[in-house]
């Protein structure tokens, strides 16, 4: 049984940092499943969204230095591909208490923005190809919908194709 989207309840740093930037966003929830196995998945399903417009936020160790990828959940991180975005040589996925601790989010929840230290971030390139995409709210079950533009203005992402086809 799908889920059924609701109305936004409370703020996170997420839609706090998009509010004080003036951006022009909107908000979703849902009731979240905490045994569900794809928090990504969960979101485009519940919100009726194709998989390839919801993006996932996901941590990566670069040579050292926490990396933020952010990547459809109809697909994959290619941790090559990351490296060589930033310029590295070897990626791996962070530590998951790492990256709770250094984002200020916990796993499932992990937002490209807002986040307790700002982190490097790469966006795939084909976020480029659709008018807005979701990226979490900071909770689960809460993401918000922006033009993938603004996002990386925000974040100081840059856009490199980093993501595998599922």
């Amino acid at each position: 049984m799908a889920k059924k989207p609701r109305k936004q309840t409370g703020s996170t740093p997420a839609t706090v940092a998009l509010t004080a930037a003036g951006a022009a966003f909107t908000v979703h929830a849902y009731d979240h499943d905490p045994a569900t196995p794809s928090y990504g998945e969960e979101a485009a399903e519940a919100l009726g969204l194709s998989p390839d417009r919801v993006f996932k936020t996901l941590v990566a160790d670069v040579d050292g230095a926490l990396t933020v990828a952010v990547v459809p959940v109809a697909g994959s991180l290619d941790l090559k591909a990351l490296a060589a975005a930033v310029g590295g040589k070897r990626a791996a996925m962070a530590d998951p208490a790492a990256a709770e601790r250094t984002t200020g989010y916990v796993r499932g929840g992990i937002s490209p923005l807002g986040q307790r230290k700002r982190l490097r971030t790469v966006l795939d390139a084909s976020a480029r190809s659709h008018p807005t995409i979701c990226v979490s709210a900071g909770r689960r079950g809460l993401e918000v919908e922006l033009p993938a533009a603004d996002l990386a203005a925000l974040t100081g992402a840059s856009f490199a194709p980093i993501a595998r086809p599922g």
